[in-house]
């Protein structure tokens, strides 16, 4: 079974990124790690018109796109209700770790990348369960606070908590400047 970790964030704030950079650390530790990107719009993974595209609109429940160097399953919900975040988990191949973008509401350990400059307030304080913030400000907070721009620290933070891999043992500040160990002001 796939160890889950959440990364949570208001729009704009570094998410996507933070995960871009953090990929190819988890995978020098030898991890297979899979992501579920929750979008609360509708998107198409196939331009209009192509072959794929039209079978679905045709009324087709799965079109699956194949090629010698990767494949995709589009499943049309058709009015069913949205799966839980379990069960998109289940759908996917085996992985050691599977890192999720947005299921603000699910029940995961997760972080959230806080960047005050968005002029929004942060998810941490409206919601208690969140672990760590990845933020590039000083921040009073009691949770851990990482540093945004150091991808390598927020892998190790995830790992350790998971209990996945080999940790790179560095540490981990409470508020104050994001990783300086500094109180917060």
């Amino acid at each position: 079974m796939s160890a889950v970790f959440g990364i949570a964030g208001r729009s704009g704030s570094g998410k996507t990124t933070l995960i871009e950079a953090m990929l190819p650390l988890l995978a020098a530790r030898g991890l297979r790690v899979s992501i579920i990107k929750h979008s609360h719009h509708d998107f198409q993974m196939e331009p209009p018109g192509k072959d794929s595209a039209r079978f679905r609109l045709a009324g087709a429940q799965e079109v699956m796109v194949a090629s010698p160097y990767r494949y995709a399953i589009v499943h049309e919900l058709r009015n069913a209700p949205e799966p839980t975040l379990a069960e998109q988990v289940a759908r996917l191949s085996p992985a050691d770790l599977v890192l999720v973008e947005g299921f603000k509401q699910a029940a995961i350990p997760r972080i959230e990348v806080y960047r005050p400059a968005l002029g929004k307030p942060p998810l941490h304080t409206e919601d208690g369960s969140f672990l760590a913030v990845v933020t590039d400000a000083a921040l009073d907070t009691a949770l851990p606070c990482l540093p945004l721009n150091d991808p390598a620290q927020v892998a190790d933070f995830v790992c350790r908590t998971l209990g996945l891999g080999q940790g790179l043992g560095q540490g981990l500040g409470k508020g104050g400047a994001a990783g300086s160990g500094q109180p917060a002001h």
